[in-house]
């Protein structure tokens, strides 16, 4: 139809498709934009972004890590498993938790603070609390001492209320089945 010929009826539609369309249009760049961002991390103000760990400060920690209780005489094997500034302790099925963890800046020895988000029902009023503890990484391993968080971190590794000390694992590498014949080495 012409534009001259266009009636109120029609415009309205048109008007309305056109209205449809530019919403449209913002919701896809608006998404396109929230995909494109949804690696970064989310901006911070005031005194809570000068305390927040960068990923390089997280980095080291990074992987699968298993060891002990150093006090324990069972020798229960633990595992740690710290994912960008997640942190899942495992010892059973019935002492385990999962945590946010943060790492104050300028802290000697190194302090990490772990906000348990999940953990077993037994263990259900746990949840919400904060678990301070000072770590160091030598040689391939990771000392951690945990201490109550109302009061003054250790000074020592072994004068925390636990001791692990923990290896880091490789990660297992996918199974690819058997060697093809031409993959064996010859005897």
């Amino acid at each position: 139809m012409p534009p001259d010929k266009i009636t109120g009826a029609n415009r309205r539609l048109t008007l309305e498709a056109m209205k449809l369309l530019r919403h449209s249009i913002t919701l896809v760049f608006t998404l396109a934009t929230c995909l494109a961002n949804a690696g970064d991390q989310p901006a911070t103000t005031g005194e809570c972004a000068a305390n927040q760990p960068t990923a390089v400060e997280l980095q080291p920690l990074q992987g699968i890590w298993e060891g002990a209780d150093v006090g324990d005489p069972s020798g229960q094997k633990i595992t740690i498993t710290i994912t960008g500034n997640s942190l899942h302790f495992h010892r059973d099925t019935n002492f385990w938790f999962a945590t946010t963890i943060a790492l104050p800046a300028g802290k000697d020895p190194k302090q990490l603070h772990a906000t348990i988000k999940s953990c077993p029902p037994a263990q259900a009023d746990s949840i919400g609390k904060v678990v301070g503890a000072i770590f160091k990484i030598e040689d391939g391993s990771l000392t951690l001492a945990a201490y109550d968080i109302s009061s003054e971190p250790p000074k020592t590794f072994s004068s925390g209320t636990s001791q692990y000390v923990l290896k880091q694992m490789q990660p297992r590498k996918k199974d690819a089945g058997p060697p093809k014949p031409d993959e064996q080495k010859a005897p």
